[in-house]
């Protein structure tokens, strides 16, 4: 299952790798030009994962919903997700993209 909310993407895998380490908050990922974040609304729905370059997802609720202020809301059901930043591609450079 794939999932895309803005500029994130995030897909549902089968398990945390072993040596990730717990992040706080639920913020996936902030704007860098208006500032806005994509981000868990619930408060202990779901929790952040870190391992070497890749971020992960727990989500222990039934459901954990997405926002940022100029996408819709999505629901993510109870699972493990890969979160990651959407790039472009051009023959000088690939690069993140931006909100």
């Amino acid at each position: 299952m794939l999932y895309r909310h803005g500029d994130v993407l995030i897909a549902r895998v089968p398990s945390l790798p072993a040596q990730a380490k717990k992040r706080s908050g639920t913020i996936l990922a902030r704007g860098e030009i208006t500032g806005h974040s994509h981000r868990v609304q619930e408060i202990g729905a779901a929790q952040l994962f870190d391992f070497k370059l890749e971020t992960f997802l727990e989500v222990s609720a039934s459901i954990a919903t997405l926002v940022h202020e100029e996408h819709k809301p999505i629901e993510l059901p109870k699972g493990i997700y890969r979160v990651w930043m959407q790039r472009e591609y051009s023959p000088a450079a690939i690069v993140q993209v931006r909100d």
